[in-house]
C-alpha cells in the first residue's frame, strides 16, 4: 500500500506585504498619544478597542513595543502600524518616518 505524502504545504493566510518592516516616526506617535491625553497603557487599550470594533479580534501592541517605537523609532511590521494608526485614529501614512518610502535615490558620497 502506498503512503500518502503528508507534507502538503498549506496556503498561508498571512499577507507578506503586511509583514514588511516600516519605521514609524516615534515623535509623531508620542505627540498624537499626548494630544489624546493618554498614557502608553491607555493607547494599548485604545488599539485593542479599535481592533475589536474593526475585526472582532482583540489585537494590540505591548507597552514595551510602544516605548521602543516612541523612543527609538523601532521598525515594526506594517500590520502593527495599521493597528497603531487605528488606535490613534489617524492615517497610517501620518505615522511613517520621513524618507522611509522615499522614491528618490540616496545621494552618493564622494570620497
Amino acid at each position: 500500500m502506498a503512503r500518502r505524502n503528508s507534507t502538503k504545504s498549506k496556503p498561508s493566510s498571512v499577507d507578506p506585504e503586511t509583514q514588511k518592516l516600516v519605521r514609524p516616526d516615534g515623535l509623531s506617535v508620542r505627540r498624537r498619544r499626548h494630544d489624546h491625553g493618554w498614557s502608553p497603557r491607555d493607547l494599548v487599550t485604545a488599539i485593542e478597542m479599535a481592533s475589536f470594533d474593526a475585526s472582532g479580534l482583540r489585537r494590540t501592541l505591548t507597552p514595551n513595543l510602544l516605548k521602543a517605537i516612541e523612543e527609538q523609532s523601532e521598525a515594526i511590521p506594517y500590520d502593527q502600524l495599521l493597528l497603531l494608526a487605528d488606535g490613534l485614529g489617524c492615517d497610517p501614512v501620518d505615522l511613517i518616518a520621513e524618507g522611509e518610502f522615499s522614491t528618490r535615490r540616496a545621494a552618493r558620497s564622494i570620497n
